[in-house]
């Protein structure tokens, strides 16, 4: 990778976010418990969430990732709580879309997957990106 598509990747936006993860740490009591690694790059992440009336009321998350998973896990930890698993899973796959295929950006609430938009190119870096959203879609399926 070159120092100028470096730079490119990790932005100062996306240093901010990886600097400022909401929801870290675990619940005492969740509905579910879902832990996801990237086996390329060794990123974890664990999530903890409970929902009532199919909505995410409380969610926590542990991430030891990159600043790409981290910066991933700040939009996810933004945005999680209010949503239901059928708005999580179409999030996961429209940000899988936006990295593997060009697709557009997911809607809001989770529009702050843009700032990861530069990683499109560098596929070794996709499946710690995925790692948070994938974790709280699957915790709310199984919620």
């Amino acid at each position: 990778m070159s120092d100028a598509a470096m730079m490119k990747l990790y932005s100062g936006r996306i240093l901010e976010l990886a600097a400022d993860i909401p929801h870290l740490g675990r619940l005492p009591a969740p509905q579910a418990t879902v832990r996801k690694r990237s086996p390329l790059c060794g990123s974890v992440v664990t999530v903890d969430l409970v929902m009532t009336d199919g909505r995410v009321t409380q969610f926590a998350q542990d991430v030891k990732a990159c600043a790409l998973g981290q910066a991933a896990a700040a939009v996810v930890g933004g945005a999680v709580i209010g949503r239901s698993s059928a708005e999580l899973l179409a999030a996961r796959d429209a940000l899988r879309a936006m990295l593997a295929e060009g697709g557009p950006v997911p809607p809001a609430p989770f529009d702050g997957f843009a700032v990861l938009e530069p990683a499109r190119e560098f596929k070794n870096r996709h499946a710690s990106i995925l790692l948070a959203i994938d974790a709280a879609a699957e915790a709310a399926a199984q919620a």
